[in-house]
């Protein structure tokens, strides 16, 4: 449908939709805040009064929506519909952030400034140029929220309005909100818009699967309104009786929801069972909201039969959101599944506007709740800037969703940890240190390793070393951010360490070997070893992935000047170039299986293709061995489902940094001290674990095994050697190989 306007007729809308912004915000507006939104709206007038949106409108109405959405939806005050109204002004017009400055003062233009995009990056750079915008966003909850809360209205408008945008960019735009702007509109509280965001990205993303479901519901809309409406009738007259002043509302599930559950559980729309939710709203009677909320759940239990397994009491301990609601699920008329959730109105307030209602209702010195909670841990987690953009981004997201689970401390306190965290997690959530010298935990009592996933109830004990160090490991089981965050940099600072001792190691060797130590030299030796960055050679060659024997091998094929004039005339393929960034490259070389991490024979299978770096899972066929899947592989729900019993957890992994397990068998004759001698061996090796250990002996002689992590096939060899040393021992082997 082509935009067909007057000036006259524009120039009166757009006086139109500025009246209806300020008519019913959520928050009141004094005369001041009134002149200064009337200031920023003229001046975002004027700057877009050439522009244009894609469907040919005044490119000025996309500001006065998201200022609306700001100011009605969100519920945010006059600074930031003003910065609303003016958030592309700097990126899009000859306006600066120093005339920001000067016009509206410092909040705005800090606030402008967060909503600005990067438009390039440095060429060395070679990160995506919107994991970096991302990362920037991100940043600026550091200073200041609002950022963040207007990032989401402008990405909400811009979702409302795609439709006249290439499906290219469509797909494009859906895919990065459904990535990360709907998990921080949920993590912010805002409810109803991050189930618009889902809805409009699955529209986009998936648009057959999308119309699908919306014309099921809308199909079946009639008869679950009498289904509701008979369900609610019997709960009327008992609220009634009680003399609460309420109200019911029954609404369906969204359709990212309805789809999401469809995926998960592997059923059509017609098996998924609760596709919407009773909502009773109600007035306290009392000074005391929980009474209130029980004295209504009692009622409708009365009623109909509640599933206790699906209770969920958010109103004694609120969600870290600030989410507060008694939900359960109960059987309703037809015998079919209802959940039902309580709040009393400033529950329901919270729940809807988020982040502005639970500062509306803050007053006083009142505890921290759980927002605040996670917006201060989020500020340490944000400090390590390390961390490329793309993994920054990922780590961040990890506890957006999360859902949640509560733990006591050996005090009592209670903690908040997402679902799934392991004892780690618990210990990074009690202070940075003692995750990092942490070196087991007891939970109830009882020694569990690092790995222990926690369970609601659970008192945890850390129990810590001075010298225990992070190690790689750790990132295969920790879900946190912070925790993370804090391995990552424990693991970069230890990198770092390493390549200094490798770089003196290898100026030392060439030296002695009378070759030249410059950097030309450096970049020869690295891409001989097909490595990225003279980094990686100092690393690898610190922790003794690359040895003598490899660095000799190195000489022989540049030994001797005919050679190299050979080599230089007639190879002509252009050698990789060799960066001196301080970066360790992963070069995934080894596919593992399993929690012992072994080396199997596998098969890559063909309706994913999977390539090393991909995350994966084994599958174990009847005739053709080992199969490997990619994570998303289009077949995985239907594997995972029916086939649970045959998936084997799998993983790429480095062998040059990462460490493996190795099963070693030796025998030899029974001597005193054998076994001592052995594991004093192990012991005095740098950065080697004993996982599992049994010698038996037998009429003068021994046989035993051992399951040992190494760094690598070097340092492995060396160990081998030195066990073959012992006086006594006659044999070592190397059960599975790398």
């Amino acid at each position: 449908m082509s935009y067909n306007a007057t000036i006259e007729e524009e120039n009166k809308e757009i006086a139109n939709r500025y009246k209806d912004l300020l008519k019913g915000t959520y928050q009141t507006l004094s005369e001041d805040d009134k002149k200064l939104i009337r200031k920023a709206f003229e001046i975002a007038v004027e700057a877009h009064s050439e522009q244009r949106r894609k469907t040919g409108e005044p490119y000025i109405y996309h500001p006065i929506a998201v200022a609306k959405i700001v100011a009605y939806e969100i519920g945010l005050g006059a600074t930031s519909i003003a910065a609303a109204l003016l958030h592309d002004v700097v990126e899009d017009t000859h306006y600066t952030l120093d005339d920001m400055e000067r016009l509206f003062g410092e909040n705005i233009a800090r606030i402008v400034s967060g909503l600005t995009k990067i438009s390039s990056l440095r060429k060395e750079q070679d990160y995506s140029i919107q994991a970096e915008n991302f990362r920037k966003m991100l940043l600026t909850l550091h200073d200041d929220v609002r950022v963040i809360l207007i990032k989401i209205a402008d990405r909400l408008h811009n979702m409302q309005t795609m439709d006249s945008m290439p499906p290219h960019k469509q797909v494009k735009i859906a895919s990065e909100t459904l990535y990360i702007y709907a998990p921080l509109a949920h993590r912010l509280g805002l409810y109803n818009i991050k189930t618009e965001l889902e809805d409009l990205g699955l529209k986009y993303t998936e648009p057959d699967v999308y119309n699908d479901i919306l014309s099921k519901i809308e199909h079946s809309k009639e008869d679950q309104q009498k289904y509701i409406d008979s369900f609610t009738s019997v709960l009327k007259e008992a609220l009634n009786k009680e003399a609460f002043s309420y109200e019911i509302k029954g609404r369906f599930k969204s359709i990212f929801s309805i789809r999401r559950k469809m995926r998960k559980q592997n059923v059509t729309f017609d098996e998924v069972y609760d596709k919407f939710a009773i909502r009773i709203i109600y007035k306290p009677k009392s000074k005391d909201e929980k009474f209130d909320a029980w004295k209504i759940y009692s009622i409708v239990t009365d009623f109909f039969k509640p599933n206790p397994a699906r209770l969920r009491d958010w109103i004694s301990q609120p969600k870290s959101t600030g989410y507060e609601a008694l939900h359960i699920t109960v059987i309703g008329p037809q015998a079919k599944w209802v959940e039902v959730q309580i709040r009393s109105q400033r529950m329901d307030e919270i729940a809807e506007k988020g982040y502005a209602a639970h500062f509306k209702y803050k007053q006083g010195n009142v505890s921290e709740n759980g927002l605040d909670g996670w917006l201060n841990r989020l500020k340490e987690t944000l400090e390590n800037q390390s961390i490329n953009a793309v993994d920054f981004v990922e780590d961040f997201k990890l506890n957006l969703y999360a859902k949640e689970i509560y733990v006591f401390t050996p005090n009592g306190d209670l903690k908040s940890l997402p679902k799934g965290a392991s004892a780690l997690d618990f210990a990074f959530s009690v202070h940075t240190d003692v995750g990092l010298k942490c070196r087991g935990a007891k939970v109830n009592g009882k020694l569990v390793p690092l790995s222990h996933e926690l369970k609601s109830g659970d008192q945890v004990k850390v129990l810590t070393a001075a010298i225990n160090k992070p190690n790689v490991r750790w990132l295969d089981f920790v879900l946190t951010a912070r925790a993370r965050t804090k391995i990552k940099s424990a693991l970069k600072a230890e990198e770092k360490k390493i390549a200094e001792e490798g770089k003196a190691i290898l100026m030392r060797k060439l030296r002695h070997l009378k070759i030249n130590t410059s950097e030309k030299t450096i970049h020869e030796i690295a891409n001989y070893f097909g490595l990225k960055t003279s980094f990686d050679l100092f690393y690898r060659v610190g922790n003794g992935a690359i040895d003598n024997t490899k660095l000799k091998e190195f000489l022989a094929q540049r030994s001797g000047p005919l050679m190299s004039f050979i080599r230089s005339t007639f190879k002509r393929s252009p050698s990789k170039n060799v960066t001196d960034k301080e970066e360790v490259t992963s070069n995934f070389d080894s596919l593992v299986f399993g929690k012992d991490e072994q080396v199997l024979d596998y098969t890559l299978s063909k309706c994913c293709t999977p390539i090393p770096g991909d995350k994966v899972f084994g599958f174990v066929t009847i005739n053709e061995g080992i199969k490997v899947h990619k994570n998303d592989c289009p077949n995985a729900i239907s594997l995972q489902s029916n086939y649970a019993y045959r998936i084997m957890p799998a993983k790429w992994i480095d062998s040059t940094q990462q460490e493996f397990k190795a099963s070693l068998e030796f025998s030899g004759i029974d001597k005193k001290g054998i076994a001592n001698n052995i594991t004093r061996i192990i012991s005095n090796s740098t950065d080697v674990y004993i996982y599992g250990i049994n010698i038996a002996g037998d009429d003068g002689v021994f046989e035993g095994n051992l399951t040992l992590g190494v760094k690598n096939k070097s340092q492995l060899n060396k160990l081998i050697d030195s066990i073959k040393r012992i006086d006594g021992v006659q044999k070592v082997e190397r059960v599975n190989t790398l």
